[in-house]
Parts: C-alpha cells; sequence; structure tokens
C-alpha cells in the first residue's frame, strides 16, 4: 500500500477535518520515529495515517473496521500494529512499528492540546510545560496518562526525551500540518 492509497481510505472513513489533521499529525511523528529507530518510513506513516480512521463513523468498532480493510489488502503487518495501538487491547507490541503507535498517538493528540493553550502555540514549546500539563488530570482529560507513560517505555525512551522528540518534529512540520 502507499501512502496515497492510505489516504484515499482516510478522506473515505474520516469526515471531520480535526481527527483527518490528527491522523497527519500522528504520521509525521511516525515517519520521523521510523527514521529515529531504523523502520520503514512508508509503513510508520501509513500506520499513523489510518490508526483511528474508522473511530469517527464507528467508534464501537474502532479498530476493528480499518484492521479487516488492511487485511482484504494483505497488509497484516499495518493491520498488527493499528489492531494494539492502544495498550488495553491486549494486542502484542512485536514490531517497533507496533510500540511507537503507542508512543505517538495519544502523546502527539496532547502536545498539540497544549500547544493551542499557549500564546506562541508550539513555538519555543519545551517539554517542563507538557510535563506539568500532564499532571494537571483535568487538562484534555481524556487523554490516557498511564498510556502515554507506556508509550515512551515501549520505545525505551524517557517521557520528557520523547516529549522533546515529538515537539521537535511537530514544529519542523507545523506549516504543512496547518499548526501555526
Amino acid at each position: 500500500m502507499t501512502y496515497e492509497e492510505a489516504k484515499e481510505i482516510l478522506y473515505e472513513m474520516t469526515e471531520t477535518e480535526s481527527l483527518r489533521k490528527h491522523a497527519h499529525t500522528v504520521s509525521e511523528v511516525m515517519r520521523a520515529m521510523a527514521k529515529k529507530f531504523g523502520g520503514d518510513e512508508e509503513k510508520f506513516a501509513i500506520v499513523g495515517l489510518l490508526h483511528d480512521a474508522d473511530y469517527e463513523k464507528y467508534p464501537d468498532k474502532h479498530p476493528d473496521l480499518i484492521v479487516e480493510k488492511l487485511k482484504e489488502r494483505e497488509e497484516h503487518e499495518l493491520a498488527h500494529a493499528i489492531a494494539g495501538h492502544y495498550t488495553i487491547w491486549n494486542v502484542p507490541r512485536e514490531s517497533m512499528l507496533d510500540k511507537c503507535i503507542v508512543a505517538a498517538d495519544e502523546l502527539t493528540g496532547f502536545i498539540i492540546a497544549a500547544s493551542l493553550v499557549r500564546p506562541t502555540g508550539l513555538k519555543g514549546m519545551k517539554a517542563k510545560s507538557v510535563m506539568k500539563k500532564l499532571k494537571t488530570t483535568t487538562f484534555a482529560a481524556k487523554v490516557d496518562r498511564e498510556e502515554v507513560r507506556k508509550g515512551a517505555e515501549l520505545i525505551g525512551m524517557d517521557l520528557k526525551d520523547l516529549i522533546d522528540f515529538i515537539i521537535e518534529v511537530l514544529q519542523q512540520k507545523q506549516e504543512s500540518l496547518g499548526l501555526n
């Protein structure tokens, strides 16, 4: 599957701009993680792009529908990573691809949320302010803090270092992702 084919699937299954933006943002973080850990950039980016593709229309069947669609296309590695992108689903994370989507998903969304309440957005953002927001349980309350911690642990990174890494990716891609 190519990135363009994945993008077509995303746009077929996902209508809201906010969820599409989340998909593109996680995709860019995943692409950067592939570079960092020696993975296949296209595969990592596709998993980031499609991990929540069925969430909007079928939240009660998420991620089963996108996983099935990928399996039908013989994209088993992508399907497996997406099937386990939340640790409570108890899908074994066997590859770095499987682990990185857990590390990227919740935390990327949280960092974006934190940037939206800053006068300068992502500009000048530091891990310290994100760490402080993580301790404030009423801020972005739906973000599972334990999942954020587990994600960093899965890829063997200190949480602060992972936050710094994601912030840097988002700052570099800020314009193309519409995060200004």
